[in-house]
């Protein structure tokens, strides 16, 4: 494995100091990009992109060929764990995931596997094996996994859901039974990344994309603990580097103490959140990143340029910011927009280093 030419992503993350913020974009491989559509139209559909190591690594990589991107994030999906789990993935055009098979009792869940990632995932790993060839020590590669919560939001809904009511019935009424579900995702998840760090991932986020529907107390108990618990079990070294640990809740803005104390190395910021207060509420603690609210992609370049300046300025002097979006990039943005960004990114946050 060669030694990176730009490591700024791992410095940041470890509050280290860095010439320039770095940046990057969730979902940077995807369907702005109209060699992405051309892609997943040869594909056919999503799971055969993903489930194809070279095609996932080519579409890994598209955005960095256009972008002056501070990373590389594994294209995969956050629901490869359930598929693996026998649940069957597929996706309805314009709706999203959806499951052959739900969770809706304790016998579900006992008969659910826990996920052996060498023997269950083998295209994941091949994907970061050979995206860690091609881009030679270029950028770090970024690995993911859904949150045990998360998971489970999908494998019992049967796909996204606007209120959440089995899931939450389970929550309510039998928690000790969604406790052996959650018991199960965090080895299968713990694993997972372990499994990626080893073929190659030199950081890992995890997605807690529907931790902000939960109650105070029921966010700490059923989404933190668990991912708590997986960060505990990663490898904490690899190549002779330290692996940081990003957690992103969506809607997690009033944790963000609890957060940082968890043992991760950084905290992704959804756009709702003002990361100048962020940063005075977990002071040096972690690093933080985010938070530009997706939809100012669509505005000219001068209100975007002028929102890259409002944010490194409220984050303010110093190591620990990581420049991203507050959730993923839509379809619908032209891709001169990201090149913008990016630049703006780079030039606007020397003078805060």
């Amino acid at each position: 494995m060669s030694s990176l030419k730009n490591d700024r992503l791992l410095r940041a993350l470890l509050r280290q100091p860095v010439d320039v913020t770095p940046v990057w974009v969730m979902r940077q491989a995807g369907r702005y990009l109209p060699e992405y559509r051309a892609r997943r139209q040869r594909a056919g559909d999503f799971m055969s992109l993903c489930k194809n190591p070279d095609a996932a690594c080519a579409v890994t990589l598209q955005p960095l060929e256009r972008f002056n991107l501070d990373a590389a994030i594994l294209f995969s999906d956050i629901l490869t764990i359930p598929d693996a789990m026998g649940l069957g993935l597929y996706f309805e055009e314009g709706e999203g995931p959806r499951f052959q098979k739900t969770v809706a009792s304790i016998k579900d869940i006992e008969n659910l596997p826990i996920v052996n990632t060498a023997v269950d995932l083998p295209y994941v790993l091949d994907a970061i094996r050979l995206i860690r060839r091609e881009l030679n020590g270029a950028v770090p590669l970024i690995g993911f996994s859904g949150s045990p919560w998360t998971l489970a939001t999908y494998m019992i809904e049967g796909g996204s859901s606007k209120d959440f009511a089995r899931i939450k019935t389970m929550l309510y009424s039998q928690p000790d039974v969604l406790d052996i579900l959650l018991e199960k995702l965090t080895a299968s998840v713990t694993d997972y990344l372990n499994a990626q760090i080893a073929a190659g991932a030199q950081a890992v986020q995890i997605f807690d994309t529907w931790g902000g529907v939960l109650s105070n107390a029921a966010y700490h108990q059923f989404s933190l603990k668990y991912m708590a618990q997986v960060v505990d079990g990663l490898i904490t070294e690899s190549e002779g580097r330290e692996v940081p640990v990003i957690l992103f809740t969506k809607g997690g803005g009033g944790w963000l103490e609890s957060i940082a104390g968890s043992g991760c190395h950084g905290i992704g910021l959804d756009w709702s959140q003002d990361i100048g207060e962020a940063r005075e509420r977990v002071g040096d603690q972690v690093a933080l990143q985010g938070n530009m609210d997706p939809a100012i992609l669509r505005a000219p370049m001068s209100t975007i340029e002028a929102e890259v300046d409002t944010i490194l300025s409220r984050y303010g002097q110093g190591v620990g910011h990581v420049f991203n979006l507050g959730h993923g990039i839509t379809p619908d943005i032209e891709v001169a927009q990201v090149a913008g960004l990016v630049d703006a990114v780079h030039e606007l946050s020397a003078k805060f280093h």
